[in-house]
């Protein structure tokens, strides 16, 4: 009975043993498969964090992008300004020469001092045409108030709405409005307010 009993028993620990090894295998399976879901739950927490820096990488670059085009139109723009500024100071300089020409006779045009003044004039004119810099021609044309500044109404030989006479030129630069010419505008044709 000792061999029958310490067979049982043997048995019996092989048996435990063996249940002690299937629960250690099942442990140690649903351990590496708790550990594959932390694993996967971390892949998919770091993915997503990927995905959120890449985006705000992304926009970043897009803010960079835009900020720095900004900037330069900014820039382009106070150049501009200032070449406005400089521009209208010479505009008025040659409206100046303008009227002082305007005032000669053909004897003094002969003159060679004149014709100096005369071609300075014209210096002018093509340093400001080189910078894009343009007169209104505005006289016996419609009025229009996006390039005229009407101070006057008169009565004249042109028709009704039209400029008849030119007070102050106005320019464009590079086709922007940089001075409306100052005008007067007929109010009427002199014909019939003659009678």
């Amino acid at each position: 009975m000792s061999k029958k009993k310490s067979k049982e028993e043997l048995m019996d620990k092989e048996k435990g043993t063996e249940q002690q090894l299937a629960r250690e295998e099942i442990e140690a399976e649903e351990t590496e498969r708790d550990e594959i879901d932390i694993i996967r739950e971390r892949i998919t927490s770091l993915e997503t964090d990927v995905e959120e820096w890449k985006d705000k990488y992304l926009r970043s670059m897009a803010d960079f992008d835009n900020f720095r085009r900004r900037s330069q139109e900014e820039k382009s723009d106070w150049i501009k300004r200032a070449s406005e500024k400089l521009a209208l100071s010479i505009c008025d300089v040659l409206d100046n020469f303008d009227r002082a020409l305007m005032q000669l006779n053909e004897d003094q045009k002969e003159d060679s001092f004149v014709k100096g003044i005369i071609l300075i004039d014209q210096q002018l004119k093509n340093a400001l045409e080189r910078e894009g810099v343009k007169r209104i021609e505005a006289l016996g044309k419609d009025f229009d108030p996006n390039f005229h500044e009407a101070l006057a109404h008169v009565p004249s030989d042109y028709e009704e709405g039209k400029v008849a006479a030119i007070i102050q030129n106005g320019y464009l630069m590079n086709d922007k409005l940089i001075r409306p010419v100052r005008v007067a505008v007929s109010s009427q044709k002199q014909e019939n307010n003659k009678e």
